[in-house]
């Protein structure tokens, strides 16, 4: 199992769909919580307009953390106009983290 992180950008002229879809976006969410271990919004500052969205997810493969991005409504729906995908480790000095 790797822990990967998403980093997802939106298109400011789809930001309806953030409004009109967030009940399918979190039950997406709720439905795939064992793997997308933890996921939020991103602002440029305190109160912002939403401009992304970041993931930690646990999975087997890359191609099940592009399969988990990309199935996501707000993906399929354009909000999304891309995201990065990195393997990630945290740092040795933190112990143990539970997700």
């Amino acid at each position: 199992m790797a822990r990967w992180i998403a980093i997802f950008d939106d298109d400011p002229k789809a930001l309806r769909v953030r409004e009109d879809h967030h009940e399918a976006h979190f039950q997406y969410l709720a439905l795939h919580a064992e793997k997308i271990r933890i996921a939020g919004g991103l602002r440029p500052e305190p109160g912002g307009t939403f401009c992304g969205g970041l993931w930690v997810l646990e999975v087997e493969s890359r191609e099940e953390a592009v399969r988990l991005c990309e199935d996501d409504p707000y993906f399929i729906l354009g909000l999304r106009t891309g995201y990065r995908l990195y393997a990630w480790g945290k740092a040795p000095v933190y112990g143990a983290v539970t997700l």
